[in-house]
């Protein structure tokens, strides 16, 4: 199982030497991935949770490929509707080609009415957009010789079951974001029910958790996979591994736009989670 690390790429406290530092961070502390966010226009709606400024992710990411040697580089999510499929097929593959084959495309069909609006996509519509973007993603591929050779994961998005059906259909891996260890567990059951039901194997599981270390235990059936104290996070961590998850994504930022501000904040949670690897890698 290996690790990557969900990177704020927006906030007052973010700026291009903040997130130069995070990529070498996480890079440095031998962590798998490092995964930012999308959006386009910073809507009201938007603003509210993630305020500006907001690094365009391909473009990031592409800057951060020069910067990094080994980490792999992807979206958690990509908003799929927000952009002509053969636009994304193009930059993903660009973005993949330059970073050495490193690329993950998260995608996922967006939440923000007022994005969806300013942009002119159909907000009603936009789990539709999503499939058949995909498809012609995917299609578009296939030729090598215009888009590159080197197979793109894909990561479909979404804690609903239309979500999870998305990514055994296609046969992606399914990419579930900020739930309890219960509703995660349950999680994999439907999955493979899903799989059984509709004669697909079972896609690969990389969910992204939180990361939010306390002094003490977090009681409460409300309590996030990722939340509480370093054996709890270990514990949920290794559990993860069990339930056959491929990757997981930890994700320090927990809500407060403020936090970009304080980015050494995470940065040591990050190197605690590291310096008890071999716990939750199942090593003796």
């Amino acid at each position: 199982m290996e690790i990557g690390v969900n990177v704020p790429n927006f906030g007052p406290g973010t700026n291009p030497g903040v997130l130069r530092r995070w990529a070498q961070t996480v890079e440095g502390l031998g962590f798998a991935a490092l995964l930012v966010s999308d959006h386009v226009a910073v809507t009201p709606d938007v603003a509210e949770q993630y305020p500006a400024p907001f690094y365009e992710p391909f473009t990031t990411l592409a800057w951060l490929a020069g910067l990094t040697d080994r980490i792999r580089l992807g979206t958690t999510v990509l908003v799929m509707p927000y952009r002509h499929p053969l636009l994304t097929a193009r930059m993903a593959a660009n973005l993949n080609e330059v970073s050495g084959g490193r690329f993950i495309l998260g995608v996922g069909v967006g939440w923000a009415r007022q994005e969806f609006a300013a942009l002119g996509a159909a907000f009603d519509q936009r789990g539709r957009m999503t499939d058949a973007y995909l498809r012609a993603v995917r299609t578009a591929w296939q030729d090598e010789s215009d888009y590159g050779s080197r197979r793109i994961p894909i990561w479909i998005g979404g804690n609903s079951d239309a979500g999870l059906r998305r990514a055994v259909r296609l046969g992606e891996a399914w990419h579930p974001l900020r739930r309890t260890m219960p509703w995660l567990r349950a999680a994999v059951d439907r999955m493979r029910a899903h799989a059984t039901e509709q004669h697909r194997p079972v896609p690969p599981f990389v969910p992204r958790i939180a990361l939010r270390l306390t002094g003490a235990p977090v009681a409460g059936a409300d309590r996030l996979a990722g939340e509480g104290s370093i054996g709890q996070v270990v514990d949920d961590l290794d559990e993860l591994r069990q339930l056959g998850a491929d990757t997981v994504v930890l994700d320090p930022f927990n809500g407060d736009p403020e936090e970009t501000r304080r980015p050494e904040v995470a940065w040591q949670a990050l190197a605690t989670v590291a310096a008890h690897r071999d716990r939750y890698a199942g090593k003796p």
